[in-house]
């Protein structure tokens, strides 16, 4: 756990089956999520990369900077640009999700 001046962000495994589907197509299934919990933003989940579809991906040239998680380089199909995100080198304190990519749509369901 982090916690600056009021911000907080913890990391850890989630008992959740995740998957990130769009357009009627799977791009990503986990039942190994990491889930990222950030004061003022939604839970997100961070899946390994061998649970992505990373064949269907194209890279990006968008590239974003937290003060509290690190850069971020971002993937996108066809018909959705940035569409999902990863931290190369993440911030010591959030090491755990380095690789895992981050869907901005996902459904999960309790395992």
């Amino acid at each position: 756990m982090t916690s600056t001046t009021g911000h907080t962000i913890t990391v850890g495994p989630e008992a959740v089956h995740v998957r990130a589907v769009h357009g009627g197509q799977v791009l990503a299934e986990s039942r190994r999520p990491l889930v990222l919990r950030e004061t003022g933003c939604p839970d997100r989940y961070y899946l390994p990369p061998e649970d992505v579809r990373t064949e269907l991906l194209t890279p990006s040239d968008t590239r974003t900077h937290c003060p509290f998680k690190g850069d971020a380089s971002y993937w996108s199909l066809p018909d959705a640009a940035d569409l999902v995100w990863a931290y190369p080198e993440p911030k010591e304190q959030v090491a755990a999700i380095k690789d895992h990519f981050c869907f901005y749509a996902t459904e999960a369901v309790s395992v």
